[in-house]
């Protein structure tokens, strides 16, 4: 436990994997994990398929990492139907951002979960975090409107969109409307991107969240790093927003609640 912690990657991957394979010691291991939560800011990267998330996650890791911060990353995939993993595996793909040492990149199957998000996802985000990670982002598989279980782990959630896909907008109508705090308009050198942001301004103006927040609206090319600190900065403004320290004690105990349903049903 010590050496998680102290933020060894070993020790981090092999306590995420207690968790995910529901190992003897993992109840004794969360038990010890969570009161050291609540520090790391965790940023949920959300949308449909095609959307251009996974870029997005890697330019702002590189963003972040570049700005002195460590950054653990969780990526959700589908689950294999034979084996039960991540499809996807480690994320291939990840693997320029994957070899440095401030950055901590972990996938995890949904195992069938609803929105994406399997319970050993939401204790992966708390390891990461006791482990000392300044930023901890988790990027969901695109299901639609039961995506909204990345509230339960996110201090920040970024809805990610891309122009002349109706599918998008319609799936912000169904209900993702109400969790994005950022939303973003990736591949934005595409035709249909001023109608895009302007029919996502029409359903913002009718929406009305209870703390008052307006959600920003970013503009990103992904793959050239265009928009990428202001994508930072949308982030940044709502965590402050938010006041960062009440934010992650609430999540704390949201987390803790919910685990402690789960463990009761």
């Amino acid at each position: 436990k010590r050496r998680v912690f102290n933020g060894q990657p070993r020790a981090v991957a092999r306590a995420i994997t207690a968790v995910e394979s529901g190992a003897d010691d993992a109840a004794a291991l969360m038990k010890a994990v969570y009161p050291k939560t609540g520090k790391a800011m965790v940023i949920g990267i959300t949308g449909s398929p095609g959307a251009g998330k996974s870029s997005l996650v890697d330019k702002l890791a590189l963003y972040y990492k570049d700005s002195g911060e460590t950054i653990g990353i969780i990526c959700v995939d589908p689950s294999s139907p034979f084996s039960g993993g991540a499809i996807l595996g480690d994320r291939i793909r990840m693997g320029t951002i994957g070899l440095d040492r401030n950055i901590f990149i972990r996938s995890m199957a949904t195992r069938g979960n609803l929105g994406g998000l399997s319970r050993a996802t939401v204790d992966a985000v708390s390891i990461l975090d006791a482990a000392g990670f300044d930023k901890v982002i988790v990027e969901t598989v695109g299901v639609g409107q039961d995506e909204v279980e990345i509230v339960k782990t996110a201090d920040v959630s970024v809805v990610v969109l891309v122009p002349g896909m109706g599918d998008d907008i319609q799936a912000i109508k169904a209900g993702i409307m109400e969790i994005g705090d950022v939303f973003v308009i990736n591949k934005a050198d595409r035709e249909g991107v001023i109608r895009t942001q302007k029919e996502l301004e029409a359903l913002l103006s009718l929406a009305h969240r209870p703390d008052m927040w307006n959600p920003p609206i970013v503009r990103t090319v992904a793959t050239e790093s265009r928009g990428i600190e202001d994508l930072a900065a949308a982030i940044k403004s709502y965590y402050v927003f938010q006041t960062g320290e009440s934010r992650g004690i609430a999540r704390k105990t949201a987390i803790a609640r919910w685990r402690l349903l789960e463990l009761l049903q």
